[in-house]
């Protein structure tokens, strides 16, 4: 049967108009914000308007051996959503409902395509909240935020997305739909799956509906900032600062070129020519809070910081914080007038290490002809330094490729991992090797070849 004949047996079995098979559109939906990584060619675009198609799409993909992509807000930044030669496209926007807010048991059910921050904007209003906050918290989905398992900036203090996952429903490879996990607060009934599915990536299955648990509304912090001579000092300040006990609800990292990048990009009140920067927030109750930034100012001193202040001022707050979340497009907007070209990596590193961690990603920024800019969330480890490069010349490619590939060794040296809340995708399957040792390669593929035995759920993407 040619694959024209075959699209037409799936169109039949879809709502109107959910498939696409105009070459452009496809073309457009094809990869994320990766660099680097291999587009295949698809079949055809799946705009999923419910579960039923999620279904009829799998069946079909089953009957005929074809690979399936899902997608959501194509956010990403590891190529886990890239299209593979001959597969079909499953995109979950639409499917973009709050269907359930539970307030005696605060949870939520909520469809795949949900944007993180207009589920925040709903529970504000019920005086309840969804903790975790990705830099692409405007524009990334549930959906996608619990393929990855997304963190943010308040997650060294509440947690990342896989502690707030109580329940999902799930279309595995076969059409089969299920329900992992639970509605209750505990529950210890057989092995976790949910959890086995937050941070898959689209390989285990196709997540059609996740339940939640919230939080009461977070007390407004109150906001702290040091300036630092240079990042090993910042990152002195971060390891002494978490061991003393303190339990900030954000402590955030930015170096000296990015808050340059900032400062160009808007007015948010950064001082201009520091090293580093820390910010850091207390939601602590009254004359705890004060006491938290107070140790924190003690410590940063005691470990060169040049500058000191707090507010409690909420717009103070707010502006900072908006400073935090500029780095993106700040970054973007001086990459384009930089050479174009940006790598943004994602390790993760114990807290002990951080300083050292700074001084050797130095060095490596110091050996190739390539800037290496950084921020991340400090209070966990998580740094992002993004290798900035000509895009239009091969030796800075190969440059910024090899400085990306020695910032993921010097992760794994300082005992931590080479993502900690982008994902594997494309982009770093090749590294999840050298993480995992033998035994725990051989266990998650063989729980891959157990849930999808036909290989068609994202192939290529994380396990290889």
């Amino acid at each position: 049967m040619s694959a024209d004949l075959r699209l037409e047996e799936l169109a039949a079995r879809l709502s109107p108009g959910a498939l696409v098979t105009d070459a452009d559109v496809v073309g457009a939906h094809s990869s994320d914000k990766a660099l680097f990584c291999p587009t295949g060619t698809a079949l055809g675009l799946v705009r999923a308007a419910a579960v039923d198609d999620v279904v009829a799409v799998m069946r079909f993909a089953t009957e005929h051996r074809i690979p399936v992509v899902t997608q959501g807000a194509r956010t990403g930044l590891s190529g886990a959503a890239n299209a593979v030669d001959g597969a079909l496209l499953i995109n979950v926007a639409k499917m973009d409902s709050v269907l359930d807010i539970d307030e005696v048991e605060q949870t939520c059910r909520v469809q795949p395509g949900v944007i993180n921050q207009d589920l925040k904007n709903v529970l504000a209003e019920r005086g309840l909240s969804y903790p975790p906050d990705p830099g692409s918290v405007a524009i990334s989905t549930i959906g996608g935020n619990v393929a990855t398992n997304a963190g943010g900036m308040c997650c060294v203090k509440y947690g990342v997305t896989k502690d707030y996952v109580r329940a999902l429903t799930v279309v595995l490879a076969d059409g089969t739909v299920t329900k992992l996990g639970r509605q209750t607060a505990k529950g210890v009934a057989g092995l976790d799956l949910a959890a086995l599915f937050v941070g898959s990536e689209g390989t285990l299955g196709v997540i059609v509906e996740i339940t939640l648990a919230l939080r009461p509304l977070l007390t407004p912090p109150l906001t702290g900032v040091a300036v630092f001579p240079d990042m090993e000092s910042a990152g002195h300040t971060v390891s002494a600062f978490m061991a003393s006990g303190a339990a900030p609800s954000m402590l955030e990292l930015m170096d000296g070129a990015t808050v340059a990048m900032i400062n160009d990009y808007g007015d948010f009140g950064l001082p201009d020519g520091a090293g580093a920067l820390l910010l850091v927030q207390s939601d602590a109750a009254g004359p705890t809070a004060v006491a938290e930034l107070e140790a924190f100012q003690t410590i940063a001193e005691a470990q060169g910081a040049a500058e000191v202040f707090f507010s409690d001022d909420p717009a103070d707050s707010e502006m900072f914080v908006a400073a935090r979340r500029a780095v993106s497009p700040a970054m973007e907007r001086y990459v384009g007038a930089h050479g174009g070209g940006e790598l943004i990596d994602d390790v993760c590193i114990p807290r002990s290490r951080l300083g050292e961690f700074f001084a050797r990603l130095s060095e490596i920024d110091a050996r190739y002809d390539v800037e290496v800019a950084t921020a991340g969330h400090a209070g966990d480890g998580n740094m992002h330094p993004s290798v900035l490069f000509d895009a239009s010349d091969e030796e800075s490619i190969a440059a910024a490729k090899a400085a990306f590939a020695e910032i993921m060794a010097l992760g794994l040296e300082l005992g931590g991992t080479i993502t900690g809340e982008h994902g594997v995708g494309y982009l770093k399957r090749d590294w999840l090797v050298r993480e995992l040792d033998e035994g725990a390669r051989l266990l998650q593929t063989r729980i891959k070849e157990s849930v999808d035995p036909l290989g068609l759920l994202n192939p290529g993407k994380m396990l290889g």
